[in-house]
């Protein structure tokens, strides 16, 4: 059996929130609109039942706010094929989508929001992808040791 994975996926309130997702048929939803490759692939790289925390991005204060689990593997963006989209992609086609998403199933909604200053301020998350100069990534890996190290945070 595979090693569950552990991600954060980044989303603006404004355009997808966690209470967006927890309103939901089955609090699950797509989750698209990537257009970066490397998020796409790690997106194509995710299992079932891997983890993720749900990140609002672009706001005030940014951070984490809940736990989704990946609950169904990459398929093709639909949004790549409306051209009233701001997502559409003209290079895309059925046969050859160049975008994917998966889907995601709220596991908990945290009861507050976790900071980007306080995820700063915690020295075992020194190496965290999301932490790195200049790192935009909408789509990154988490370390197990820092998967749990924020746990930490709400688990007391």
């Amino acid at each position: 059996m595979a090693e569950q994975k552990y991600w954060l996926m980044k989303s603006e309130p404004e355009v997808f929130s966690i209470d967006d997702l927890a309103g939901k048929p089955k609090k699950t939803g797509g989750w698209d609109g990537v257009r970066n490759y490397q998020a796409r692939n790690f997106m194509k790289a995710m299992k079932l039942g891997d983890r993720a925390f749900f990140y609002h991005s672009s706001c005030e204060p940014p951070g984490i706010a809940g736990i989704v689990e990946i609950a169904r593997l990459a398929y093709p963006d639909p949004t790549q094929f409306d051209g009233k989209s701001e997502y559409f992609e003209p290079r895309a086609t059925k046969d050859k989508p160049v975008w994917f998403q998966v889907d995601v199933k709220l596991v908990e909604k945290l009861p507050r929001l976790l900071s980007l200053d306080e995820l700063r301020g915690m020295p075992a998350l020194s190496g965290m992808v999301l932490l790195k100069r200049g790192s935009r990534l909408s789509i990154q890996p988490v370390t197990p040791t820092e998967w749990d190290a924020i746990l930490r945070c709400f688990r007391k």
